[in-house]
């Protein structure tokens, strides 16, 4: 599979793209730019905004980092998303996880999606004692 827009390299990218970039790079520790930011660039607002919604989210909080990935790996198996499978499996890896965890996240995907579909095919409507009360 290609892009259909090819990647900015460093030395090619704007001033305000490359800024985006040494963000990236001095956040993660890295002297690389994935594929993802680099055809993201083609849009410097895209990419600002995108990057910065990723620093938000992706950052320590009350979850942890290695539990924000195994989410993100969840959902984009559930998207069918290649890239973002390979691309979280790999920060996962980097902060701790093992091919157990990861086999149990594929496990929980897989069953979360068969019932979903069968609760929503059904149309069962949520039991009152799971709704918040007022």
């Amino acid at each position: 599979m290609s892009p259909l827009l090819k990647p900015i390299q460093y030395a090619e990218a704007s001033a305000e793209v490359r800024a985006v970039y040494d963000d990236i790079m001095t956040l993660r520790r890295s002297d690389w730019i994935n594929d993802f930011w680099k055809v993201l660039a083609h849009d410097p607002a895209t990419l600002r905004r995108t990057w910065e919604a990723a620093k938000q989210v992706m950052a320590p909080g009350a979850l942890d980092p290695l539990t924000k990935e195994l989410l993100y790996i969840a959902v984009s198996a559930t998207n069918n998303c290649d890239y973002c499978i390979y691309s979280h499996t790999a920060a996962a890896r980097a902060k701790g996880m093992t091919d157990a965890m990861l086999t149990e996240v594929m496990a929980v995907v897989g069953l979360a999606n068969q019932t979903n579909r069968l609760a929503n095919g059904y149309r069962i409507p949520p039991d009152e004692r799971f709704k918040p009360k007022s």
